[in-house]
């Protein structure tokens, strides 16, 4: 009896050491959103575990709520936990600098997602092409306009790369249209629905109404641009564009109160920062599209495919790629 639990407690150790053995070669990937307030992140979320998981690796994930301080806690907690590689799409591209230092202490890689990192020891960047994200909004917007009018440019968060990349490429469209004037262009905390809905309610109400395009560094704010012409009885005749493609600038474009979206390819995006990350996990060569300086240094770079919508559209490039359910988008809330 004594000789079978010998062999037994043998092969329980033999067990777990090889248990550890596995654990121990497994990349450990942190993954860290800014928010999960737009619908989109969501898709980033769920293919980035996906993609990660079936190559092999763990994902730590964890989002801040737009919160610098709660982003500063969540790297924190992820470094303690060792992450090989720290995937970190930053609320503020600027001080988020210091984590990057924090993680190249630990001997942790670092990827920045969706925003760039400046003046970090960045390992990739991973995003898309912003600045025709803007440039797309703003050739639609002269099209519906005949180039002409008041325009409304909703930044999102200060200090963030994409709202100025985005908001940069409109300008730069605009600025050969003489007949065209910027009333305004404002930073929004957070990328906020509902400051941009009062800012539109504000610029409306100085403007008398004399408002012709807005132009939304993302969806959220384009909905609380449309919240706003709505209720001065605008819908339609205001245009509107935002970016990433949610779900309720859809079904919005579907009732005919918002005229165009860029959509984001999340698919594209969480899928290569996912292979990325276990590719650096794991010491492997990285392939990059292009670099980008980031006052530091120049960053390996993979960009992502942008897309104009509009309502002509959607069927196509929105419902037969799978991007959002017909049923979802001809729902009564679309007809609302």
């Amino acid at each position: 009896m004594k000789r079978l639990s010998f062999w037994f407690r043998l092969a329980q150790l033999l067990v777990l050491a090889c248990s550890a053995q596995a654990l121990a070669g497994k990349p450990r990937i942190g993954f860290i959103l800014s928010t999960m307030q737009e619908e989109r992140y969501q898709r980033d979320k769920r293919v980035f575990e996906e993609t990660a998981r079936a190559l092999g690796a763990e994902v730590v994930f964890a989002s801040c709520n737009n919160s610098e301080q709660t982003q500063a806690s969540e790297v924190d907690n992820m470094l303690s936990r060792g992450v090989d590689v720290l995937v970190i799409q930053p609320v503020n591209g600027d001080t988020a600098t210091s984590f990057v230092k924090q993680a190249k202490r630990d001997g942790t890689k670092v990827v920045a997602y969706d925003r760039l990192i400046r003046n970090g020891d960045l390992d990739a960047y991973i995003t898309e092409d912003s600045l025709k994200v803007g440039a797309l909004q703003a050739e639609a917007a002269l099209k519906f306009t005949g180039g002409n009018g008041n325009f409304v440019i909703l930044m999102g968060q200060a200090g963030h790369s994409v709202a100025e990349a985005r908001t940069a490429g409109a300008l730069a469209v605009l600025a050969r249209h003489p007949g065209v004037k910027v009333v305004l262009k404002q930073y929004h905390p957070g990328w906020s629905p509902r400051l941009a809905m009062e800012t539109t309610e504000n610029v409306l109400t100085q403007n008398k109404n004399n408002i012709q395009a807005i132009i939304a560094n993302n969806s959220g704010m384009a909905h609380g641009a449309v919240q706003a012409i709505d209720e001065q009885k605008l819908a339609g005749k205001v245009f509107v564009a935002g970016a990433d493609a949610d779900l309720a600038s859809i079904q919005n474009m579907v009732a005919g109160k918002q005229q165009f979206e860029v959509q984001i390819s999340i698919q594209d995006m969480a899928r290569r920062a996912a292979e990325v990350a276990v590719q650096l996990a794991q010491g492997k060569p990285l392939v990059a599209d292009s670099k980008v300086n980031n006052g530091l240094k120049d960053v390996p770079t993979i960009n992502t495919p942008v897309l104009g919508i509009d309502a002509s559209q959607i069927e196509s490039r929105i419902i037969k790629t799978g991007f959002h359910s017909r049923q979802s988008v001809y729902s009564k809330k679309a007809a609302n």
